[in-house]
């Protein structure tokens, strides 16, 4: 069981939204803070921006600024001639697999209005290949924040936290949580940002206690926007707003020690 920190508050179930795809990439947003968030700033991108793309034609105004080291010429090399070799040997015969083999393109044409700086996001900058949290959340407001970085999210809370007035709405995946769980309750017991939806990734599998190893997490600022005391009584995953980020598995079924 997760403790109960972790459980989620009552949330209208009007105000909660999928944005992006039923898969790996879709996460939950509070529909309050659209009409409030021109930028949504994202921190670990990969070859995944579904999320950020669904988000813009939801609210066009806005614009997406990502922050990603891996995502290079290099990294685009090698996924083309790999992808080029599985549709070769017909390992990508589904037509949205054969799609995904020309997905430079859409990045090409996705970042022609929005920003994709590859440097790595640290919490102090050390080299020119990297940029501070602090850097990033300088002279912004009604953020989005999304952050993916694989374990390095840990490193960054307390600055999260100090500059949360910045912040409307963060989505964070927090790693290896049975390890790093007094870290997450430290982060939780010192902010206002209070839990609104949470779903464990399948892709991490589970531990000992059949806890997932990763979990999505979405967080209000409750500084800007009403945030029910009462916790949710939800059963986790929500049906038709969750959803199995790999398809072949089966979803994690949640617990709280109540």
């Amino acid at each position: 069981m997760l403790p109960n920190i972790l459980k989620p508050f009552k949330s209208n179930k009007y105000n909660l939204l999928r944005v992006g795809p039923k898969k790996d990439g879709g996460y939950i947003i509070d529909k309050r803070v659209i009409n409030k968030s021109k930028t949504i700033v994202t921190c670990g991108l990969n070859d995944d921006w579904e999320f950020e793309k669904h988000y813009l034609k939801i609210n066009s105004e806005s614009k997406v600024i990502a922050y990603d080291h891996t995502v290079n010429k290099k990294f685009w090399k090698a996924r083309f001639k790999k992808d080029f070799l599985a549709l070769i040997l017909l390992k990508k015969i589904n037509i949205y697999k054969i799609i995904d083999v020309f997905k430079y393109i859409d990045y090409k044409f996705f970042f022609r209005k929005n920003i994709h700086i590859s440097k790595k996001v640290v919490l102090i900058k050390k080299s020119k290949n990297e940029i501070s949290i602090k850097e990033i959340l300088d002279k912004k407001k009604n953020i989005i924040l999304k952050i993916d970085i694989e374990g390095d999210e840990y490193k960054l809370l307390n600055t999260i936290n100090k500059e949360q007035s910045k912040i409307n709405l963060l989505i964070i995946e927090f790693h290896n949580i049975s390890k790093n769980i007094s870290k997450i309750k430290k982060f939780l017991s010192n902010t206002k940002f209070k839990i609104i939806h949470l779903h464990g990734n399948n892709y991490g599998g589970t531990d000992r206690l059949n806890n997932p190893n990763v979990i999505e997490v979405t967080l209000l600022n409750s500084n800007k926007f009403f945030v029910n005391q009462q916790k949710s009584k939800k059963i986790y995953p929500i049906v038709g707003l969750d959803f199995r980020n790999l398809k072949r598995r089966q979803d994690i079924k949640i617990k709280f020690d109540d």
